[in-house]
């Protein structure tokens, strides 16, 4: 049987024309939006969002393109732009009665969530973004040898075919790897969320490289343009990472606070996988940023 998180009920929303996200929601209180990483699914917030749902209303989508939701195929760089899943987020909390809503990210979900402060900023309330780099300054510090580390990147960055066609060929290979190294330890995703997990990504090859793919074209080119014109995030901002910076070379909390005046920046020493190590860290760090 697929897991769940206990308590939350399941919902088909249409955000665009032909796409549908599949939510898992519950609570009652003040809107908590939270968007999962990759390799996973919304079941990596399932102890934050849990106990946030004793006083808010926490919604747990599958990103366009992952999980139980839809998938379209990839016309064009703006299918899986950031800047379009972001919409489809505003249009999820809006159908399910939400104007205004806080936002949390892990990974892939961050991403969203940072292009979703910066286009709907009347609309997010709070922005909390867990071990990201914003998508233009994660290209500009891999370089050298260091860029090793982020070898799926680039070859998820190649046109259509060849990424899709040797991801496919073994995916719990591939998918796997990261699960496995990023984890803090062997009991932070248990066997049956890592195979959901597996399961999910087996099915989503193609939108998920597309996803990638996007961050090496189209959602570059809008952090430049947001950039060169002084875009900032206005609300309150939230980012928990690990301390990538001392191991590759770069100041996180300065590039971060270039986008974020009102920034809380900490680092943390558990793995990747935060919010599924250290629940109780994440879950107080977002507690403590919608007090702001």
């Amino acid at each position: 049987m697929t897991p769940s998180i206990p308590g939350f009920t399941h919902h088909r929303v249409q955000v665009a024309e032909g796409v549908r996200l599949h939510a898992a929601v519950a609570g009652s209180g003040s809107p908590v939006v939270l968007l999962h990483g990759f390799p996973q699914t919304h079941l990596m917030w399932r102890h934050v969002a849990a106990d946030l749902a004793a006083d808010h209303t926490v919604i747990c989508p599958d990103l366009r393109g992952y999980g139980a939701s839809d998938k379209p195929a990839e016309t064009g760089p703006d299918v899986y732009a950031k800047r379009t899943m972001a919409a489809d987020i505003v249009a999820l909390a809006h159908a399910l009665g939400h104007e205004r809503f806080a936002l949390a990210g892990h990974d892939r979900g961050a991403l969203v969530a940072f292009r979703a402060g910066l286009d709907h900023p009347d609309t997010i309330t709070h922005l909390a973004c867990l071990d990201v780099l914003p998508t233009l300054d994660m290209w500009e510090v891999m370089r050298g040898r260091s860029a090793a580390v982020g070898f799926h990147l680039y070859l998820m960055a190649q046109p259509p075919g060849l990424p899709e066609r040797m991801i496919a060929a073994a995916p719990d290979a591939f998918f796997g790897h990261f699960l496995d190294i990023w984890a803090g330890g062997p009991q932070v995703i248990p066997p049956g969320v890592r195979a959901a997990y597996l399961d999910a990504c087996r099915a989503a090859v193609p939108s998920i490289v597309a996803d990638y793919r996007a961050s090496a074209g189209i959602d570059a080119d809008h952090d430049q343009a947001d950039r060169d014109a002084g875009t900032r995030l206005r609300m309150p901002v939230a980012v928990l990472q690990q301390d990538w910076g001392a191991a590759l070379g770069f100041d996180a909390a300065s590039l971060w606070s270039a986008w974020a005046p009102g920034l809380h920046h900490a680092t943390v020493t558990s793995g990747h996988f935060m919010a599924e190590e250290s629940p109780a860290d994440v879950t107080k760090a977002i507690r403590d940023l919608l007090t702001r």
